[in-house]
Formats: structure tokens, C-alpha cells, sequence
């Protein structure tokens, strides 16, 4: 049997235990903030290891409906057939070739013809027809030595009998003279590393089927050699830029070998800018992700920049530029937040996903940008205001340190830059064009690991500022490097080197065949 004193204090004894029970709650709370994190963290390397990143959100009102749309539960009135039209149309049948084949190949292609006649004795036989069979045929890159051989002459000199003067025609220009290499075998392998992301090792492997070997000093010797003619080209490139008032930023990485790291290769950074109508990037390489590296370009900018929200851009105190930001970004955190707080998380993408539909109805309908500033003043600017007002109201709810509240201060410390865009017809809602410019760097990143030294890392970025801006204006990036190479850069005036740039150089090839 408990015998209970009498003499026992209970509020002491409380007042004993009290600081221990607080301590064990607050322990308790820790403990499930922990696991909330965890969790977390578990979906989103769970989403990772499925290979799939998409930001596409459905809101749940539509997904509750039928696949594609369609109302299965809604009947249907009868048919009435009084109402029945008879409706008859003439197919037009596709003209054959006069081979007989109605899947026409490009007609720019060489075509290459084999005849295979019976094995039978058809000498005494009258021909009466035949079967054509095309196929598209490939052959390897064929490496071969280019002997060019100029006579001299000796003629004689009028009105001087005894004296003679050499004649000899002048070797075709080059911006290489000097290279073993002809521009087409150069342009074949910067176009092989900086556009179909192939290692200059790989490059060599193909070469080494082909019986023919070149040391790797020499080939990267000629890729320094390629970014180093082509440098002046790319500080007009720059200068063109600096016409334009609208600039997307953004930063990636790439790994660089670096004498003072022996075990480990240093992370450097590409400052890459995108013109707003998309036509020039630049590629810029610094070694750091600092303010002084961002202020080495954007010092003589003027106009409105987009950036996805890093600090230093906000930094850089240039009066001349307006800084703001992209709403990809802001909705990809609460995309990731879905798994920590679904309903305030997809409350904010269906709201995103409204000034998204504005923006795709801007432009199928081709509208000019006063109608842009009109529509997005009537519709988007409310629909901002109300989310802004939103998310202040919820922040204040949560744990500063949930994955929903992230989201939600990452979008309240921008949400100025990021409503800028709605007072304007011309600035773009989000830094999308320039993201999809990095993914060629990207893959080649992948492909060749890292850059042998910060030199090295900075030609390249200049390769891929005049490559990249090739495929944006839909120029045949080997046609044009091969033909730059093939002019003596050196000898050149600045205007007649404006012309070789990526865009001018599409104009003039487009004027001509006009």
C-alpha cells in the first residue's frame, strides 16, 4: 500500500519540475522541426534520383477533371439528321518525283548513284524501266594534306633588256597564316568542343582512326590560337550589347584546374548576359561570384537588368541600372515547398500560374506593348497586389524556417522587382531566354569536366558569346567561323570587322541572296 506523506509540498515539487517539463518540450519541438526537415529534404532527393525537375503545376480545380478535358458525364442531344449537311472535298495527291518517291531529300545534297546490273547475261534483252532506292549516306570526315603550289614566274622588264621581275600570285588570306591547320579543319574543332560538346581527347581518338596523330599540346594550341584572332570580334560584340537598355543576367559554374589547388579544381563563374530581344549573349568568366566580378561588364550598362535574385546584384549601387527580378524563380520555391505546406504552397502557384496565362495570351494574340501594359495593368497588377498582401499576412503564421515561409520571405524581400514588369508592355516576366541560353554550356560542361587553366576558361567564354549567339540568329555556326577564318582579322578596319559579327554577318548573307 502507497503511504502518501502529509508533509509533502506539491507547489514546490511543481515548481521543481516545471523547468524540466519546459526543457523536455521545447527538446520535443526541436525534435519535430528536425523531422519536418528531413522530410523534406528526403522528397526533394527522392524527386532528384527520379530524374524528373519539372515546375509545371496544374491547379487542383483542373485536376479533378476528365483526361483531356472532356465532360464524359454530360449527355448529349440526338443527332437530327434534317439538319445533316452533305459535305465533299478533292484530295490533292502529292506529285512524285520523277524517281518515283514521294519523300523528297534536301536538294542540296550530293548524290552519289550505283548502278547494279543482273549477274545473268542481259546483252540480247531490251531495258525497260529500272527501280531507284534512296537512302541518305554518310561518310567519316576525311583528313587529308591541302598542297597549295604558287609558280613563279620570271618576265621581263619593258625597256630593260637585262632585268627580270618575279610574278607570283599572293597566298589567299587567313586569319592563321602561320598554322598548319586550314580554317576548315580549325572551325571543324572548335565547332566539334563548343557546339556538339566533343573533349578535345575524344576529337583526337577520331582522328587516330583516320591513321593520323596529333599531340594534345598542338590541338589545344590551336584552340588558344582560334579565341585569340577572334578577340577583337568579340569586344565589338560586347560594344553591340551596350546598345541595348535590357540585359537578363545570370551565373553558372565550371570547374578550373588551378596551380595553387593540387587536389581539387577551382569553381569558377560565368557572368552571362542576354540581350531582351535575344539575339547577343555574352560570356563573361571570373573566378569569383563576387560584386567586383558582376561590376567588370555592368559598369558601363544603362537600363533595366533581370536576375533571379542573388544579393550582389543588388549591390552593385550603378544608378543608371533597375534591377529586377524573375518569377521562375520565386514560383520554384514553392513549387519545392509542396511537400512541406501543399495548400499555401499551391494557393501561390495558382496565382502565378494566372499571371502566366496573361503573358501566353499577350502573346497569341500579338499584342503591341501599350496593349501588353494595358492588359497586365487590368488584369496582372491586381492578382500581385492580392498575392503580396497574401503572403504577408501568412509569413507572420509560420516557422522562419519551414520550407513554405523561405518561399514565401524569398518573394517578399523581392516582390517590388518582381511586379516591376507589370507596369511596362516590354519587360518579361521571368529570365526563362537566358536559361535556356546556358544549356548548351551545360551539356559541354558535362562533357569535358573543366577548363585547364583560368586563360583557358576565359577563350572559351568568348567562343561561346560568338558561337551561342550564331544559333540565336539561326546562323550556321560552321559556315561562319569557317569564313572569319578565312580573313585576315588583323588587316581589317572596325567596320569591315562589324560585318563579320554573328547578326550582321546574317544580314549581308541574307541581302544577298535577296
Amino acid at each position: 500500500m502507497l503511504v502518501v506523506s502529509e508533509k509533502m509540498d506539491y507547489k514546490a515539487l511543481y515548481e521543481q519540475l516545471l523547468p524540466m517539463l519546459q526543457l523536455q518540450q521545447q527538446d520535443n519541438q526541436q525534435l519535430r522541426n528536425q523531422i519536418t526537415q528531413l522530410q523534406y529534404t528526403v522528397h526533394q532527393l527522392t524527386r532528384l534520383l527520379g530524374g524528373f525537375k519539372t515546375e509545371k503545376f496544374i491547379p487542383s480545380s483542373l485536376q479533378q477533371q476528365p483526361e483531356l478535358g472532356l465532360a464524359f458525364e454530360q449527355g448529349f442531344a440526338a443527332t437530327d439528321l434534317t439538319d445533316v449537311q452533305k459535305i465533299s472535298y478533292v484530295k490533292q495527291k502529292q506529285a512524285p518525283r520523277e524517281n518515283g518517291l514521294a519523300n523528297a531529300f534536301p536538294d542540296h545534297l550530293r548524290v552519289e548513284e550505283e548502278v547494279i546490273e543482273p549477274t545473268e547475261e542481259v546483252s540480247g534483252c531490251e531495258k525497260v524501266g529500272e527501280e531507284v532506292k534512296e537512302q541518305l549516306g554518310w561518310k567519316p570526315g576525311e583528313v587529308f594534306i591541302k598542297r597549295t603550289i604558287r609558280p613563279r614566274y620570271k618576265c621581263p622588264i619593258a625597256g630593260k633588256a637585262d632585268e627580270h621581275r618575279i610574278v607570283m600570285a599572293a597566298l589567299p588570306p587567313q586569319a592563321l597564316p602561320k598554322s598548319i591547320a586550314t580554317p576548315e579543319l580549325l572551325t571543324q574543332i572548335i565547332i566539334d568542343k563548343f557546339i556538339d560538346h566533343k573533349p578535345l581527347n575524344r576529337q583526337l581518338d577520331c582522328f587516330k582512326r583516320s591513321d593520323v596523330t596529333i599531340a594534345y599540346a598542338t590541338i589545344t594550341d590551336w584552340v588558344r590560337q582560334v579565341a585569340n584572332v577572334l578577340s577583337p570580334l568579340g569586344h565589338l560584340h560586347l560594344h553591340e550589347m551596350y546598345g541595348y537598355d535590357y540585359w537578363h543576367g545570370d551565373e553558372t559554374t565550371i570547374q578550373v584546374l588551378d596551380n595553387n589547388k593540387k587536389k581539387d579544381t577551382h569553381q569558377g563563374y560565368y557572368w552571362t548576359y542576354l540581350t531582351h530581344n535575344g539575339q547577343l549573349i555574352y560570356f563573361d568568366y571570373h573566378r569569383g561570384r563576387d560584386t567586383l566580378a558582376a561590376k567588370h561588364i555592368l559598369q558601363h550598362f544603362k537600363g533595366h537588368l533581370q536576375v533571379d535574385g542573388y544579393e550582389v546584384y543588388e549591390e552593385l549601387d550603378i544608378k543608371e541600372i533597375m534591377v529586377f527580378f524573375c518569377m521562375a524563380h520565386a514560383r520554384r520555391h514553392f513549387h519545392e515547398a509542396k511537400g512541406n505546406d501543399k495548400q499555401r504552397a499551391e494557393h501561390a502557384l495558382t496565382e502565378i500560374a494566372k499571371l502566366y496565362k496573361i503573358e501566353e495570351q499577350c502573346k497569341e494574340e500579338q499584342l503591341t506593348e501599350e496593349q501588353i501594359k494595358a492588359r497586365r495593368t487590368e488584369k496582372a497588377l491586381p492578382i500581385l497586389k492580392e498575392l503580396g498582401k497574401w503572403m504577408n499576412e501568412e509569413y507572420v503564421t509560420l516557422k522562419p524556417k519551414s520550407p513554405i515561409a523561405k518561399a514565401i520571405a524569398y518573394s517578399l524581400k523581392r516582390w517590388e522587382g518582381l511586379s516591376i514588369y507589370a507596369t511596362t508592355g516590354h519587360l518579361h516576366i521571368d529570365n526563362n531566354p537566358i536559361e535556356r541560353c546556358m544549356k548548351n554550356m551545360a551539356v559541354g560542361r558535362k562533357n569535358y569536366l573543366f577548363c585547364g587553366s583560368h586563360e583557358a576558361a576565359k577563350r572559351a567564354g568568348l567562343l561561346y558569346s560568338l558561337l551561342v549567339t550564331c544559333k540565336l540568329n539561326n546562323v550556321n555556326p560552321y559556315e561562319w567561323l569557317r569564313e572569319v577564318l578565312s580573313h585576315n582579322i588583323n588587316a581589317m578596319t572596325t567596320e569591315q570587322l562589324k560585318k563579320l559579327l554573328p547578326h550582321q554577318w546574317k544580314k549581308a548573307a541574307d541581302n544577298t541572296t535577296a
